[in-house]
């Protein structure tokens, strides 16, 4: 007689390896550490509010800060330079001007605000390249004057770009929160928070002539800390994310430090710099070149670490089964791509911002040998190449943190 065999075969992963909630642990207590440690740098290199000198290119006649009022053009026109009314607040007709001079354009402009609105002053601007063009209409900013006299005179500042400039912020964040929705909301949250610390903590930190690279590490720690979890979420996966970004922010502030100090970069050959150190002169120069290296690297690090972290957190969640090495490979192959797209991504934007410089060494026959290691060029090229290379390493490093976090889902038939 045949004895029937009712056969019942359950395959499945043993479980999750104990290495995902070992992982957590470990993960978690290093996040707490490096957030004691950022509030206790904060605290130690929090800037004490000492006021400084204003430089002399933003300082008035009576060395105060320059007061602004706003104004639209009521007329432009080409006339001879020199009028005695130009600048003045006029009660009647211009003045023209004395005897033979060079050409510019006399524009009667409305004074919109302050002490003299609803009254006009006449602007003289010269010809030539670099020279502001008004037109009728054109809303701009005036420099009010006033001399020991209680004389009162009005000069061109810039245009106005308060509107547009609120237009295009508040269109761009309908864009975001109606594609991205709730987390596109925390994201702008996050952007004011970072901007937040920097003007808050890390400029007077620099002024103050505190060293630039903890007060760059602290500021860029705090802002991913409240960036990421505000934005992402508190979780796991945010939590790989912000231990994959940190330790790449430390690598790329050594790369920083190594592409300054070896390829014997000052800073000098830009020209906020040398004004930077003419009228700061507790600031380190190269310091905040460095400064400048790491906060730069923030933002492209953070986007590539939250994809990993994301695909590796999905994959073991729809993997059937996947283990954790199957896991890391399946999101490296992602990362791979991202880093292909993400460099030459970096190199452009870098060569876009020296755009201009390239192009007055086009036409100065210099050797390309001489163009590249020159040092405006040398800042962005070594920038580049930190960049580039911190990139590099962070999916590694944060695929393999999120491997080790995601609990690979069990496969049953």
């Amino acid at each position: 007689m045949r004895v029937a065999h009712s056969h019942s075969h359950t395959h499945s992963l043993s479980g999750p390896s104990p290495l995902g909630p070992l992982a957590a642990k470990v993960v978690v207590g290093l996040l707490v550490v490096i957030g004691v440690a950022v509030m206790i740098g904060a605290a130690l290199l929090w800037p004490d509010g000492q006021k400084s000198d204003i430089p002399l290119p933003f300082q008035n006649a009576a060395g105060g800060a320059v007061t602004t009022e706003s104004g639209h053009v009521l007329s432009s026109v080409a006339a001879t330079c020199g009028s005695p009314s130009a600048g003045s607040v006029l009660t009647s007709a211009p003045l023209p001007a004395e005897g033979g001079g060079a050409e510019c354009v006399q524009s009667l402009v409305s004074i919109d605000s302050g002490p003299n609105e609803g009254a006009d002053t006449l602007l003289e601007i010269g010809v030539g390249p670099g020279q502001p063009s008004l037109a009728v209409g054109d809303d701009v900013r005036l420099s009010r004057q006033v001399d020991d006299a209680g004389t009162t005179t009005y000069a061109f500042y810039d245009f106005e770009r308060t509107w547009p400039l609120t237009a295009f912020a508040l269109v761009f964040a309908v864009v975001i929160v109606a594609v991205a929705r709730w987390r596109g909301l925390r994201a702008l949250v996050g952007i004011v928070i970072a901007f937040g610390v920097l003007v808050v903590f890390l400029l007077p930190a620099l002024r103050d002539g505190a060293p630039a690279v903890p007060v760059a590490l602290v500021a860029s720690a705090a802002i991913l800390y409240a960036v990421l979890y505000v934005a992402h979420g508190v979780s796991l996966r945010t939590s790989a994310a912000l231990l994959g970004t940190l330790a790449s922010l430390l690598l790329a502030a050594g790369l920083s430090w190594a592409a300054i100090e070896f390829t014997h970069i000052t800073g000098l050959s830009e020209d906020q710099n040398n004004e930077v150190a003419a009228y700061l002169g507790n600031v380190s120069i190269t310091g905040m070149l460095l400064a400048g290296f790491i906060i730069g690297s923030l933002g492209v690090l953070n986007d590539v670490t939250v994809t990993q972290a994301s695909t590796a957190f999905e994959l073991a969640a729809v993997g059937d089964g996947a283990t954790r090495r199957q896991v890391f490979v399946g999101a490296m192959r992602v990362g791979r791509d991202h880093i292909a797209s993400t460099v030459y991504t970096l190199v452009l934007a870098y060569a876009g911002s020296a755009l201009p410089l390239l192009l007055l060494f086009s036409v100065a026959n210099r050797s390309l040998g001489d163009v590249l290691t020159s040092e405006s060029v040398a800042i962005e090229v070594a920038r580049s190449a930190v960049g580039g290379i911190a990139l590099a390493l962070s999916v590694p490093l944060t695929t393999g943190i999120a491997a080790m976090l995601a609990t690979p889902q069990q496969r049953r038939h």
